[in-house]
């Protein structure tokens, strides 16, 4: 038998607290009995008589970009790892389930929520940082507290508070369609900062490539090759400045381009495994 999660309906306001139900008897009963149906159904029974308070600490978290639903089922799964690991000797089971419902929620919102993953070490580092700078900001005469102030008052490197800084940046993204800056709405966007690929670095690399290829013809064949792709000359043209043919033109391009091509690929072809 597999123990369910269950919340119940959405509320629109938190219950009021002082209503932790009186579980001690179901608790000892749970340490005896062993691993099994019955102790599934003891475990289900407890979850349900203190859904109220994991509610309760979920409706705390609301408003951080998650649903009402998801932050109950996250509370309601933490609220389970506390019946299971509460030991009914060493006190009450609410001053234990409440900070373990609470690290449950924390986890989510720290493991789930940001929009660019980065590692649980950074996000740390995010949270320790912009703890100490909200602190430094309230001090008189520090709006702005400095990269070193807030390692002072971390006790991190100060590359290790510039980390965290970068990673306050990534808990949420803007969307591309969103507006530049204090720009209207008919103004850019942040897409039209974006660039785009120049096919100009292409013909750069091929031009580079061909070069010494192209110095080594003959003084007729790269003067046509010159006026035919660079100077944008038809080859009717080429051949009166010539006094050659519109023919030979052509086939001295073709063999001029050949040569070329057969020049520039052959190194890379023969250095090739």
């Amino acid at each position: 038998m597999t123990t369910v999660v269950t919340t119940a309906p959405t509320e629109t306001a938190p219950r009021p607290t002082g209503d932790a139900p009186d579980t001690a008897a179901a608790f000892r009963r749970l340490t005896v009995l062993p691993d099994g149906p019955e102790k599934e159904r003891v475990q289900e029974v407890l979850l349900r008589a203190w859904l109220p308070m994991a509610h309760r600490i979920a409706w705390r978290f609301r408003g951080k970009g998650e649903s009402a639903d998801d932050l109950r089922q996250v509370a309601a799964l933490g609220l389970l790892k506390a019946i299971r690991r509460f030991d009914p000797g060493r006190g009450p089971f609410e001053p234990f389930a409440i900070p373990t419902i609470r690290g449950e929620l924390r986890r989510h919102f720290r493991d789930r929520m940001w929009d660019v993953r980065v590692p649980r070490r950074v996000q740390d580092l995010r949270n320790r940082v912009r703890a100490a700078s909200a602190e430094l900001a309230h001090t008189p005469g520090s709006p702005h507290p400095t990269v070193a102030r807030v390692a002072d008052r971390t006790g991190l490197c100060e590359e290790e508070v510039r980390e965290g800084m970068t990673a306050m940046e990534s808990y949420s993204a803007l969307s591309l369609d969103a507006a530049n800056g204090d720009s209207d709405a008919d103004g850019p966007n942040l897409a039209d900062l974006l660039g785009e690929p120049d096919d100009g670095f292409d013909l750069v690399v091929d031009r580079e490539s061909v070069k010494d290829a192209v110095r080594r013809l003959p003084q007729r064949e790269r003067a046509i090759l010159y006026l035919r792709f660079f100077e944008d000359w038809t080859q009717s043209r080429i051949a009166d400045r010539m006094g050659i043919s519109q023919m030979h033109v052509s086939r001295l391009l073709t063999q001029t381009c050949a040569r070329i091509r057969e020049e520039t690929l052959s190194p890379a072809e023969s250095s090739a495994p």
